[in-house]
């Protein structure tokens, strides 16, 4: 039997919403709930993917479904396709399985031409309609089937009223329409080089093809990445009997929302334009009216509205986003789906429903997208300035957040001008580890290389501090503290104002907005908290991150990154001499400097986290980034050690690598230079000792974490180091204290042989940014060069730094978590990447058994809800 590719809207549900998309689906339920629903069929989500697989092409079995589903609609209406008594006109619009707003095409008023036009004038005794559903036809399909601009006709409509002496489309008499209807159609042949379609039938097929080509539009395929949402589902297309809004003064079309989408609060709110089409109200060609005036002008048909509206919500159990249209006082419905709305809105409506009996916690905790809990714990923009503001470039939205401030160029300049009370945002080609304090003194951060895990991206997120990364089209000149954007030129001190949430970036000032976290946002957590499995940490280096982290929900410090507690104060001087010495001894005296500033940071991250437990990475990035640049301070560290400048270079110079990442790092340094981790080991011990003495109800239990081992000999080489250190500690105190020594996964062969390696592992957690590095082969940093051309060829749907790959990547995960805890049953395995804030990341830990994730601290909101949802979905 035939695949059935076609379906009436009196054969769907809200069911089969995978199939015939979202629209596709609500109309058939709409259908079936026997409201006015003008009636049409739809072409599923698989036609759209066999579209694709077929070169383009629309096959002979699809071709031959809908001129057959076309038949149907004719007898159901009573009309026919371009016929001389009774025409049909009908609408054609895409609608995927999930909502994308504005991202695809519509084409209104198809089935016209110079004979059916004739037809409707004289039926309707309403010419002056008749040719402004025709005009709008040619202009609408010329602009989405064909791909003449909008422009063009715009300013030929602009013409005609110019000569005309009126400013309103409505004001224009059927003869103007007329004229501009035949203006459009040469239009049309000067730029295709053929006539306007006149054949229905054609006209049907070529708007189809478009709405399956707008699938693949630049506008879908960024919306499709950056709301997770798969190019192979396709779009479905809704072919709908059309009414008409333009037929005078008793029809009209708007859009309204149950409840408020900006607010949540529960009242109807919409817009509507008396004599109109539906792109008219969105368009912002003329201004609409508030829903509630429709009552005035047609009584009945608002009331059927809201009485629809009522029944609508209370099926779906959510608000609900609807468009509709009135022809001559005769109310039809054209669209129902869950409305768009803000985090805030999101949250109260969730609450209000439950209160309202609708919906039980559980649904309230699934209703809520967690991505989009950033917006309530970072600054916005103001959103009524940025109407009128246009963005000069887009880059990656690298860290959630707004911010306004001037410009300056080095780490150095961020912290002076801070100090002196102004406002920075830090541009930098890229940044990197000695940057930290000019990071923490900016609003926001810019640079021009780099992906969502750069330096900049990463540290970033865990300050919570608003960052837009890898802007490719900056052409920067750092040595004259200027760089060209946009085709202007930016100086220091000039005001830029940057959207972490969108990539966006705008030039001048745009005020900001605090975060507010709002009351019902406790209660939402609190729900969320009950369902979860997995425990929530924070990836955080200092006691402020930990404490805010703690503040938003976090259990526990996933991840601390020791090599940022170098750059505080004077102890990078103590780590410079370290490298520079030559002997056992010197690096010894060197790090004896160090170890009580260490101490004292660990004794404060332990008291941030009373109790809970706290993961200490040990010294992770190659020993180059420790060094300085600045002849100044080169010549200082010359002269602290005895040696001229140029020996000092020469050891800098030494220390250059080819490829750093693979290079001397993590624990290649304890194997070359086991007294740091002596040194790192004693600082971890004797804080916990003190923090514990003084608070004897807390259990401190550091957890001591190894970097990039690939073998059980290299981790059994440096645990033996850090237990015989740690052991002399304890013993010395005369304490109890217990600890832990486990190892981060993030070299493929480690993941591949955890069985070997979890015999000296107590607990392992998955460091994937690295690992997601060495499994793809890619440098996190430079991938953005090209990743947009894996997107672009569909290679690559997604960024693998910022979403979990569960294919590759996943395999190895789901490995390693087997084989280890195969000989160590109750070791703990969390994931400590920029992925543990990531929702779906979050779900795949929950399914492959994770004990936890880590994740910056201004996540751990959206990882405690997705660690819910995960629950809930995988029950």
């Amino acid at each position: 039997m035939a695949k059935k590719w076609v379906y009436l809207f009196t054969e769907g549900n809200a069911e089969m919403k995978n199939l015939l998309g979202g629209k596709g689906a609500n109309l058939a339920e709409m259908t079936n709930l026997g409201l006015p629903v003008p009636q049409g069929f739809t072409i599923t989500t698989e036609a759209c993917t066999q579209y694709y697989e077929d070169g383009e092409k629309i096959n002979d079995e699809i071709m031959g479904q809908i001129m057959e589903y076309i038949v149907k609609m004719e007898e159901i209406a009573g009309k026919k396709f371009g016929d001389k008594e009774n025409p049909l006109l009908v609408s054609v619009r895409s609608g995927a399985r999930a909502s994308m707003p504005g991202m695809m095409d519509t084409i209104l008023n198809l089935g016209l031409n110079e004979e059916v036009v004739e037809v409707l004038a004289a039926k309707s005794s309403n010419p002056r309609w008749a040719w402004d559903c025709y005009r709008r036809f040619i202009q609408m399909f010329s602009d989405v089937v064909m791909e003449v601009g909008k422009k063009y006709f715009e300013e030929l409509i602009d013409k005609v009223k110019k000569e005309k002496g009126v400013t309103e489309d409505v004001d224009l008499t059927a003869e103007d329409l007329k004229r501009l209807a035949y203006l459009f159609r040469d239009e049309y042949k000067a730029k295709i080089g053929e006539d306007f379609p006149d054949d229905p039938k054609t006209q049907l097929m070529e708007a189809v093809k478009a709405v399956f080509r707008s699938w693949d539009n630049p506008r879908a395929n960024i919306y499709r990445r950056d709301n997770d949402i798969p190019y192979s589902w396709g779009t479905a297309v809704n072919v709908q009997m059309m009414v008409f809004g333009n037929m005078g003064e008793t029809s009209g079309t708007g859009v309204a929302f149950t409840r408020n989408p900006a607010t949540g609060e529960k009242h109807l709110m919409g817009e509507f334009l008396m004599n109109a089409q539906g792109e008219d109200v969105v368009a912002g060609v003329r201004t609409p009216r508030k829903i509630d005036q429709l009552k005035d002008e047609l009584p009945e048909a608002y009331d059927k509205f809201v009485e629809i509206c009522n029944t609508l919500e209370d099926h779906y159990r959510d608000m609900q986003d609807m468009e509709f249209t009135i022809e001559d006082k005769k109310l039809y419905m054209l669209q129902t789906r869950n409305g768009k709305r803000t985090a805030k809105a999101a949250l109260t409506i969730a609450c209000d429903l439950v209160d309202e009996g609708m919906i039980s916690e559980e649904k309230a905790v699934k209703m809520i997208d967690p991505r989009n809990l950033d917006t309530l714990l970072h600054p916005q923009f103001d959103s009524e300035a940025l109407k009128s503001t246009e963005p000069i470039g887009k880059a990656l939205a690298a860290s959630p957040g707004a911010a306004c401030g001037k410009i300056v160029f080095t780490a150095d300049d961020a912290k002076e001008w801070k100090e002196k009370g102004e406002k920075v945002i830090l541009v930098r080609l890229e940044t990197s580890p000695e940057d930290i304090e000019g990071m923490k003194a900016a609003q926001g951060i810019l640079t021009v290389r780099g992906g969502m895990t750069s330096h900049a991206a990463v540290v970033a997120r865990g300050m919570g501090t608003c960052c837009v990364s890898g802007c490719s089209e900056i052409a920067m000149d750092e040595e004259n503290k200027k760089f060209t954007l946009a085709g202007k030129e930016f100086h220091e001190g000039d005001w830029l104002s940057i959207d972490g949430s969108t990539g966006k970036i705008y030039d001048g000032i745009i005020p900001t907005m605090d975060a507010a976290i709002v009351g019902e946002f406790g209660r939402i957590m609190t729900w969320a908290d009950k369902y979860r499995r997995l425990k929530v940490r924070t990836n955080a280096d200092t006691p402020s991150d930990a404490r805010k982290a703690r503040e938003l929900g976090a259990e526990g410090i996933g991840l601390c990154r020791t090599e940022h507690m170098f750059f505080e104060g004077d102890r990078i001087d103590a780590f410079r001499e370290m490298i520079c010495s030559d002997t056992v001894e010197e690096r010894e005296a060197a790090l004896e400097k160090i170890l009580p500033v260490q101490q004292g940071d660990f004794e404060a991250l332990y008291e941030a986290l009373e109790g809970n437990p706290v993961t200490i990475r040990f010294l992770d990035p190659p020993l180059h980034e420790f060094v300085p640049t600045d002849e100044d301070d080169i010549k200082k560290l010359a002269d602290a050690q005895g040696k001229t400048v140029a020996q000092i270079k020469n050891i800098i110079n030494s220390l250059h690598e080819f490829n750093p990442m693979m290079g001397h790092r993590g624990c290649r340094l304890t194997v070359t230079y086991p007294e740091i981790a002596r040194m790192q080991t004693k600082a971890v011990i004797r804080a916990a000792i003190n923090v514990q003495k003084a608070h004897a109800d807390w259990n401190v239990c550091p957890e001591i974490m190894i970097p990039l081992i690939c073998d059980e000999k290299e981790l059994k080489f440096v645990k033996n180091i850090v237990v015989e250190t740690a052991d002399a500690e304890i013993a010395a105190a005369g304490s109890s204290l217990k600890y832990e020594v486990g190892t981060m996964i993030e070299i493929p062969r480690a993941a591949l042989m955890a069985d070997d390696i979890a015999k000296d592992a107590q607990f392992f957690c998955f460091g994937t940014n690295d690992l997601t590095q060495m499994t793809y082969g890619f440098s996190r940093d430079d991938a953005g060069k090209f990743l947009n051309a894996y997107y672009n060829t569909k290679i690559f749907e997604n960024d693998p730094f910022a979403k979990l790959d569960q294919i590759g990547v996943g395999k190895l995960m789901e490995t390693a978590v087997k084989l280890g805890k195969s000989v160590r049953p109750d070791m703990h395995v969390g994931i400590c990447g920029e992925h543990g804030g990531d929702p779906s990341s979050v779900e795949f830990c929950h399914k492959i058994g994770l004990d936890y994730v880590s994740c910056s601290p201004f996540r751990v909101p959206i990882a405690r809800l997705a660690a819910a949802q995960a629950a809930l979905n995988n029950n």
